[in-house]
């Protein structure tokens, strides 16, 4: 009997045009006795539109994991409940690579996301996704005092993000995933959605053996390896396949939560 259904947002809930298709809506919507929660590399500010979306917005006692497990919030209010940062020391090595690097980097905070080096191609990526602020200087001392929770590098070329990974040999001193074919991201040491779903399962007395996730990308490896249900979307890459107990028919583009709703929750009664 499962409990809980958790889902990436970006290639796996929502569409190309960055929505939730009207048919996952009503899947979602119909929901009785199985939570229903996301999970993110976002931050949980730029996922308020979907949350209005699916029904969860400003809505008590249902929560969202986000920035890849680095924060889980109640929705109510944005209640920060759990928060992994980075010490700065940390962040400001990882900042000062990018840098040397000349590439595209995002700095998130809880509440803000910053950008240094921004292209056209990357601005014109994250419009309706993420709103970035762009810093006037290759310096992120002015956050020294804030949580810096996740930085990433950007690049399309997925073969350089996977070399680079492995000559930085960072693996020791971040949590380090892809997202989007697009993104090498670094968090705290143990940040993962996976472990996100562990700590959201302990919050609500849920068993992890209850719960579903759904994703598409590197960043969605741990929470499948861990829930209950692990499923992919039909778009999902080739790297998360083996982790996945299932393969849906559906892409992002053809209302994957119905199907997931349909052929693991209605079979079960849950309504």
């Amino acid at each position: 009997m499962y409990k809980m259904i958790v889902t990436d947002l970006d290639e796996t809930l929502l569409n190309d045009e960055k929505h939730v298709s009207e048919k996952d809506k009503e899947a979602i919507d119909s929901l009785k006795n199985v939570r229903f929660a996301v999970a993110s590399g976002r931050g949980f500010v730029s996922i308020q539109e979907v949350l209005k979306e699916i029904g969860l917005y400003d809505k008590e006692n249902t929560y969202s994991i986000s920035l890849n497990g680095a924060i889980i919030t109640e929705n109510k209010n944005n209640r920060i409940i759990h928060c992994d940062y980075m010490p700065y020391e940390k962040a400001e090595k990882i900042f000062r690579i990018g840098v040397g690097l000349d590439t595209c980097i995002h700095v998130y905070t809880p509440y803000m996301t910053y950008v240094w080096n921004l292209t056209e191609e990357e601005r014109i990526y994250v419009n309706g996704r993420i709103e970035l602020t762009p810093m006037e200087s290759d310096d992120i001392s002015f956050l020294k005092n804030d949580r810096i929770m996740k930085i990433l590098f950007v690049n399309t070329d997925m073969d350089y993000l996977h070399r680079l990974r492995k000559e930085l040999d960072l693996e020791d001193e971040y949590a380090i995933t892809f997202s989007a074919n697009r993104y090498l991201e670094f968090n705290n040491p143990g940040v993962n959605k996976g472990d996100g779903l562990h700590k959201l399962c302990e919050i609500l007395d849920i068993d992890i053996s209850q719960s579903i996730a759904a994703g598409d990308s590197l960043n969605d490896r741990e929470i499948l390896k861990e829930a209950g249900l692990s499923i992919g979307v039909a778009n999902a890459v080739a790297q998360i396949r083996d982790v996945c107990d299932v393969i849906l028919e559906s892409d992002n583009n053809h209302s994957p939560m119905s199907e997931i709703i349909d052929r693991f929750i209605r079979k079960e009664d849950h309504y």
